[in-house]
């Protein structure tokens, strides 16, 4: 895994906590980690989008935040916890997943075709 997949995942787990920010927060010091969490988080997005396909990018780092912020929803503030939910989040990882591995390859191939 290179380091702009890693911009991309780290980009996504930041997108859990702004995004609970926007929900939770309530004393300005924790609006302020809020406001960083979503310029970190894009700054890594774009960042990653400079190397990678920005569809790609965009779609995994969009999956992630979801599944990650309905997790911590669910773990961290008393969400119901529903089966279907989790089921739910299972496929859309696998998507996430799938995205990565298809885009590693068509990244590999255009390398070797001299398209770079």
């Amino acid at each position: 895994m290179n380091r702009n997949w890693l911009f991309v995942i780290l980009g996504g787990v930041i997108e859990v906590i702004w995004v609970s920010g926007l929900k939770h927060a309530e004393t300005p010091l924790e609006w302020i980690a809020t406001v960083v969490s979503i310029a970190v988080s894009f700054w890594l997005i774009i960042q990653a989008a400079k190397r990678l396909p920005v569809g790609t990018v965009y779609a995994v780092f969009t999956g992630l935040g979801t599944a990650g912020t309905v997790i911590a929803e669910m773990l961290l503030f008393g969400e119901p916890f529903r089966l279907s939910k989790v089921l739910l989040i299972a496929l859309l990882l696998a998507g996430v997943v799938g995205l990565k591995l298809v885009t590693d390859q068509s990244s590999k191939q255009e390398t070797k075709g001299g398209l770079t």
